[in-house]
């Protein structure tokens, strides 16, 4: 099966190579998947896409046109993919549902323990050869209340984590895990009830019409004041001019996040001799009560390998008879 892989990244490449299997062909561009590149794909039986690439209807016509049967994602989301577009053209898109959810969970630790012991500050300082300690009074994780949106695969290595730290943990999905709630006595509530509660709310659910703009001003209103706020899933789970609206007035004291809804075009390329004409993103993140990491709680050695052996399972599964596993539906 000829395949093209778009959105080609020097980290990835080496995984998907040595996953690769005889009756698959890769062929990589670093370009990203749109209305310009999407000709390159002439010639082609399937495509591989990452999150930054571009597959609306426009583009989904375009590479039915040019002979494209599958659609292999290299992630969980699915939410760059017009669904309905490639179900009415009979062009079978599967994605990655499992890989290594530690990547990601550890990386969302990562996150709230350096905004609660205010290690950028502290990093900032130690540079300046200033030691003082006067502007670095952080606060215990034990005893404190932990919100999670999404208690899957993701969600729910946090909450073991978290649990670890001795925090109580309440958390809002539809699906109630019992088994988790067993391992950590972790309460299912509201999502109103975890936004007035929690002391430190963690996003871990797919980005879809339901959750686009879940946490706004209305949301933000309800919270504690001081809390943190961490996003490991999908920007666009948070209105950003709120985000910071809720920063300046002290609701949030800090926010972790590895995404950011307007990332395409900023996130994964090399912005060091050109400007990024963002002024939302440039408040964000010179806010000193914000880190900010580029999309990259997924990346480990772990969590690579499990994508590429994914990817290329199902690329092999359509190639052999059709169908795959991890196919996804328009719902």
């Amino acid at each position: 099966m000829k395949t093209l892989v778009y959105s080609s990244h020097p980290f990835e490449k080496s995984f998907l190579e040595n996953a690769a299997q005889p009756t698959i062909d890769l062929t990589f561009t670093d370009l990203v998947l749109n209305l310009t590149s999407v000709k390159l794909s002439k010639g082609f039986e399937a495509v591989v896409l990452f999150t930054a690439d571009l597959a609306t209807t426009e583009v989904i016509e375009q590479l039915h046109k040019n002979g494209i049967k599958y659609i292999a994602l290299r992630s969980a989301g699915y939410d760059h993919v017009d669904l309905k577009k490639t179900t009415e053209l009979g062009i079978k898109v599967a994605n990655v549902p499992n890989y290594s959810p530690f990547s990601i969970a550890e990386h969302s630790v990562l996150l709230v323990l350096s905004l609660v012991r205010k290690l950028s500050k502290g990093q900032a300082l130690m540079k300046k050869n200033d030691f003082r300690l006067d502007e670095l009074i952080g606060f215990d994780l034990n005893g404190k209340t932990i919100g999670i949106i999404g208690t899957g695969a993701i969600g729910s290595a946090f909450a073991r984590i978290m649990h670890g730290f001795g925090c109580r943990l309440i958390a809002c999905d539809p699906i109630e895990n019992k088994a988790l709630v067993a391992q950590t006595k972790i309460q299912y509530t509201t999502f109103e009830n975890v936004c007035k509660k929690a002391d430190v709310i963690s996003l871990h659910c797919p980005l879809n019409e339901e959750t686009k703009y879940l946490f706004k001003q209305t949301a933000f209103e309800k919270m504690k004041k001081g809390m943190i706020m961490l996003n490991t899933a999908r920007g666009g789970m948070i209105n950003t001019k709120d985000l910071i609206k809720a920063l300046n007035d002290g609701t949030i004291a800090g926010a972790g996040l590895d995404v950011y809804e307007h990332e395409k075009g900023i996130f994964f390329e090399n912005h060091e001799n050109s400007m990024i004409s963002d002024p939302l993103f440039e408040t964000l993140r010179t806010h000193p009560n914000v880190i900010i990491t580029g999309h990259q709680a997924f990346l480990t050695k772990e969590a690579l390998q499990g994508i590429a052996e994914t990817t290329i399972c199902n690329l092999v599964e359509w190639s052999n008879n059709g169908t795959a596993k991890n196919e996804l539906k328009d719902s």
